[in-house]
């Protein structure tokens, strides 16, 4: 998730004494809110509250120009590297499993949150703990049992009510896999939730030739319900993509299409938040839910990016002598300074100011600004379409090509899920959510996962 302003800090957890990491929002040990801990103490010591934020740092810059299109070519040197999920071997569970496919429809979509809505013809696994029903509560009634305590049952807001322990949610870990397409996302090792989502799916052109997409989000974690919003706006942007590529819509106007159509969703998340009588002005001043979106549309021939915010994606060529490339500009305050020649790369993304975001998707945004970008590589290779979560350990193209197995385009799921290792193994700070999208997009049915 982007970098917002912190809140105050606390030297212990009020609730289990756990020292809290710089920077976190909840505690990891018992779940519990520090930042409104913080706040209450701040109060209490006659000190005014900071207010809470809806936003980042909030600018302009250049637009590129949409119509564009970028070959990808040239030598440079690369590698490959793979780290494991340092919670595997029964650290995460395996009672979380999401629901059994259904059949697969001619076009599809459908967004992995850990909701009920996997279909599709592909696969889609989720991992999490405490979710099976426990024969020995009070009166014989079934129902969810505390993965701690073992005793507890757990309230609505995903605490045991004994031990007042954090719970896993089916929406922790979640993978899915298409036939030429696959995406991975966890929660990682320092959040009480994932704010992240994501959705894949594939359909064919007018002319039988293939299409694939993919769309990642981010939610806002100082916004109002962040991974509703990150849900809402991949849904809508993938349903949007498969109404309009199989009826021939071109790949970029479709994507500025289907970027619009998840601005609205989000939006329409602030209108139920309070109520229809809000007006746009007030909605600006308030908490709004609010995310990121990159989204990444693969033909036979052509690969298009869209995106607001800064998730990213990434070209990765089968042949690693070839170089790798980013094929997106973050919408933050260190692509900025680095864009008006103040400062060098690394100095603007070693300030801690670097991850806050100046475009976004939410009620409180000022002006939408959807960017597009069409490439025609001139090989095979795989498209990263990712969460800060994953780039924050592999940030250069350079980097990223070394994280991403050599037989990425043969074995994408395999390879997000090397990469959501790979981000946990740098430390897991941040949801991690990544797709893998092989170029050329090969033929096969079309469906969802």
């Amino acid at each position: 998730m982007s970098q917002m302003p912190q809140p105050p800090q606390l030297s212990a957890c009020p609730t289990c004494d756990e020292p809290p990491q710089s920077g976190d929002r909840y505690c990891d040990r018992c779940g519990a809110d520090l930042s409104a801990a913080a706040a209450a103490a701040e109060a209490s010591a006659d000190r005014p509250v900071p207010p809470q934020l809806s936003g980042a740092v909030r600018a302009t810059r250049p637009e590129p120009d949409p119509e564009d299109d970028y070959e990808l070519a040239a030598p440079a040197t690369g590698g490959q590297g793979q780290a494991a999920d340092p919670r595997a071997a029964g650290a995460l569970g395996t009672d979380g499993t999401a629901p059994p496919a259904g059949p697969a429809p001619e076009t599809g979509a459908s967004t992995h949150t850990g909701a009920d809505d996997a279909a599709g013809t592909g696969t889609c696994t989720g991992t999490g703990t405490g979710t099976g029903a426990d024969p020995r509560l009070p009166g014989g009634e079934p129902g969810p049992r505390c993965a701690a305590c073992q005793e507890g049952t757990i309230g609505q807001d995903g605490f045991c009510e004994r031990c007042g322990h954090a719970q896993g949610r089916e929406r922790d870990h979640v993978e899915s896999e298409l036939e030429g397409i696959a995406a991975a996302t966890d929660r990682g090792l320092r959040h009480h939730r994932n704010e992240d989502a994501f959705s894949v799916s594939s359909a064919e052109l007018p002319d039988g030739s293939p299409v694939v997409v993919a769309v990642v989000c981010d939610g806002v974690s100082s916004a109002t319900r962040p991974d509703d919003a990150s849900a809402a706006a991949a849904h809508a942007a993938n349903e949007a993509l498969m109404a309009s590529l199989p009826h021939g819509a071109h790949p970029q106007q479709a994507m500025n299409e289907a970027i619009v159509a998840a601005a609205e969703a989000v939006n329409s998340l602030a209108v139920e938040t309070d109520g229809p009588a809000s007006h746009p002005e007030q909605q600006r001043h308030q908490n709004a839910p609010a995310c990121t979106i990159v989204s990444a549309v693969v033909t036979s021939d052509i690969l298009t990016v869209g995106w607001v915010g800064d998730s990213r994606a990434y070209w990765v060529p089968d042949d690693r002598t070839a170089p790798p490339a980013r094929l997106t500009e973050d919408d933050s305050w260190a692509a900025q300074m680095v864009a008006a020649g103040l400062m060098s790369e690394a100095e603007a993304y070693a300030d801690e100011r670097a991850h806050a975001i100046t475009g976004w998707l939410g009620a409180d945004a000022y002006e939408l600004e959807p960017h597009t970008a069409s490439y025609k590589p001139d090989r095979p290779g795989v498209v990263v379409v990712c969460t800060d979560g994953l780039w924050n350990y592999a940030e250069s193209a350079e980097e990223m090509a070394r994280a991403v197995p050599p037989d990425a385009r043969a074995r994408p799921l395999n390879s997000a899920q090397v990469l959501v290792g790979h981000a946990l193994g740098g430390g897991g700070h941040d949801n991690v959510t990544v797709a893998v999208v092989p170029f050329p997009a090969a033929p096969g049915r079309a469906g969802s996962a």
